[in-house]
């Protein structure tokens, strides 16, 4: 399938990626020392993930990272986001520094680094320490704590070498789906604490900035906000009311702190009539946390994969009509998630005029299909290389329009655990068999290289 040749064309210091995080890839859970995570004990109660599957080997990647970097220099990639194991480099997340640990990531930031790769290092993507759990996990304040120590520790280690760093992924998604939904690790179910949650997770990570770049003052920090654009369904008032409801829920509660808007007033007010919260202030918020949470990033980070259309009623839902692991219908991916790329041009405007974050990195986008290989060996997932093709059009919209876009990470390099789908859905580049651990690349593969080798030949 040709690339999109529409103008104009992506600058040749574009950073273009591909993304993968720890627990989903690296498998070897008590390997040198690691400890347990909150994604480890989660996995292993029956019933949490699809068919009983863990993390416990995924795609190998603790033992088989020299193959996959040579997978990524072969695919030409300028830039691989990827994240640290938290209990790889502090066990129990208030221990000693657990230097083998660390000696992994030394190991995988030299190989990138001899290939021509940059890091784009992703300080958490879920993996809380059990022992920080245990403690109260991120109800409590105290994790902030840890989590500014294990920031500190690591940028010591790495950031002579490391100038990409993504301090949070998705914050959202850590405290809604892992604590008001319980689908996700931890696996609780309260609203308010999924509030509490997710305000020490931004709060993390605005302190953490500061401890980057005190041991790595030519670093640049940013976080990752995953993103839910969305119009009401119908042209109803009541549809209206909810959509706005729904952007506050899924976008502003996280987007406007960061960027130093405080948390929305609308929603303040709404979670307080819907006794999420008591009192006129939120209880969670202490003197200075939004100066700290709103300091002043390098760029952001945002993942994208679909937008929705929102009903009275469902206003607090994401189901787009199409439940995942179904047969997808036409325009729609193996998720339940519909097609939406002009929903990303649009949004990036949006951030671009309201938030004016500066260079903004496309930090995950992709789709899940679950097509194998064929009787040659050949993994023809044209579906993939339409819905990659067409994003990436819409960036080239959106810098057409002056929004600085600056890179795009394909998720995933690999097919690897989906979470609590287990190993159904497949969004990688390359194909996994998880039983032999055979890496075949699929055509969207070959087709993201020369998309690669075409833009930074000016193409």
């Amino acid at each position: 399938m040709p690339v999109s040749d529409s103008t104009p064309t992506l600058p040749t210091d574009f950073a273009w990626g591909v993304a993968t995080s720890a627990y989903q890839i690296e498998g070897s859970p008590r390997a040198d020392g690691k400890g347990e995570s909150i994604w480890d004990r989660f996995a292993a109660e029956p019933g949490r993930i699809l068919n009983g599957e863990t993390g416990d080997v995924a795609c190998d990647h603790y033992r088989r990272w020299d193959e996959d970097v040579a997978l990524m220099a072969e695919l030409g990639v300028t830039a691989y986001r990827f994240s640290v194991a938290w209990t790889r480099v502090i066990p129990d997340g208030s221990s000693d520094v657990n230097h083998a640990g660390l000696g992994f990531y030394d190991r995988l930031v030299d190989g990138l680094l001899e290939a021509g790769i940059k890091p784009y290092l992703t300080l958490y993507h879920w993996d809380l320490p059990q022992g920080l759990q245990n403690a109260g996990g991120w109800a409590s304040r105290s994790t902030v704590d840890a989590f500014v120590r294990y920031a500190d520790v690591l940028s010591e280690r790495l950031g002579d070498r490391v100038e990409n760093w993504i301090t949070q992924n998705e914050p959202w998604v850590a405290a809604f789906i892992g604590h008001r939904d319980g689908q996700f690790a931890p696996g609780h179910t309260s609203f308010s604490e999924a509030l509490t949650a997710g305000h020490h997770l931004l709060l993390s990570h605005g302190r953490a900035v500061s401890a980057i770049r005190a041991n790595a003052p030519q670093a640049s920090v940013g976080i990752a906000l995953d993103c839910r654009p969305s119009t009401p369904a119908t042209g109803r008032v009541e549809d209206a009311a909810a959509q706005r409801y729904f952007d506050g829920f899924r976008n502003r509660w996280f987007f406007d702190p960061v960027f130093g808007l405080g948390y929305p007033s609308d929603m303040v007010d709404a979670y307080r009539d819907r006794g999420y919260f008591t009192g006129r202030s939120l209880p969670f918020v202490e003197p200075g946390d939004m100066a700290d949470i709103a300091v002043p990033l390098d760029f952001l980070g945002l993942n994208y994969y679909t937008s929705l259309a929102v009903r009275e009623g469902a206003e607090e839902a994401e189901f787009t009509g199409v439940a995942p692991g179904a047969p997808a219908p036409e325009g729609y991916t193996e998720m339940g998630w519909p097609i939406t790329p002009a929903a990303l041009t649009a949004f990036l405007l949006e951030v671009h005029e309201k938030y004016e974050p500066g260079p903004i990195l496309v930090t995950e986008n992709g789709a899940s299909y679950s097509d194998g290989p064929d009787a040659d060996g050949v993994v023809n997932d044209d579906r993939r290389i339409r819905y990659l093709d067409r994003h990436v059009q819409s960036l080239r919209d959106a810098r057409s329009q002056g929004v600085p876009v600056m890179g795009y990470f394909v998720w995933s390099l690999l097919d690897n655990l989906e979470w609590s789908s287990g190993f159904s859905q497949r969004f990688g580049l390359v194909w996994v068999d998880h039983k032999s651990q055979q890496r075949i690349p699929k055509q969207s593969y070959y087709w993201y290289r020369d998309l690669i080798e075409r833009t930074q030949s000016g193409g």
